[in-house]
């Protein structure tokens, strides 16, 4: 059953990751062109995504995640590596709420507007990309965590 889970947990992490990575590349790619109708599309396609693999994601990597630590007998809270990584996976969570899906919506509302302006979208964007960039390396920097396992 642990490997099992285990091969659940990491595949969850990977889309999760991954999903993450390929908006804010597919963003900054379509920023390029300044063109609303592109932008609109791209940021349609994050929204969506995010519903369908980054909040599922976050879902399958922490139910299997607290399952893999019961089943190896692993305090959650007492394992430094397992309390650290919880933590960053919840700083990550904190900054998609409240930081970048409301950015999104923002962003997505602003280039379906008749007079788009890119310069006030691309400093909006850039907010986003940030709190992306954030909300990507934390969740990436428990990945280690969990792989390297330092004082276990």
């Amino acid at each position: 059953m642990y490997l099992w889970l285990k091969l659940i947990h990491v595949v969850a992490v990977v889309a999760f990751l991954g999903n993450i990575s390929s908006g804010l590349f597919w963003h900054s790619h379509a920023a390029q062109t300044r063109d609303p109708k592109l932008l609109a599309h791209v940021m349609d396609g994050i929204v969506r995504s995010d519903r369908m693999f980054t909040v599922p994601g976050v879902v399958v990597v922490i139910v299997a995640g607290v399952l893999l630590a019961v089943e190896g007998g692993l305090s959650l809270l007492g394992t430094p590596w397992i309390s650290w990584s919880l933590v960053l996976f919840a700083l990550s969570g904190a900054a998609f709420i409240w930081r970048i899906a409301p950015l999104q919506r923002r962003l997505l509302a602003m280039v379906r507007e008749e007079n788009f302006n890119y310069e006030r979208y691309a400093v909006l964007a850039l907010r986003w990309e940030r709190w992306g960039a954030f909300a990507l390396l934390t969740p990436a920097a428990a990945l280690a965590l969990m792989v390297l396992k330092p004082g276990a």
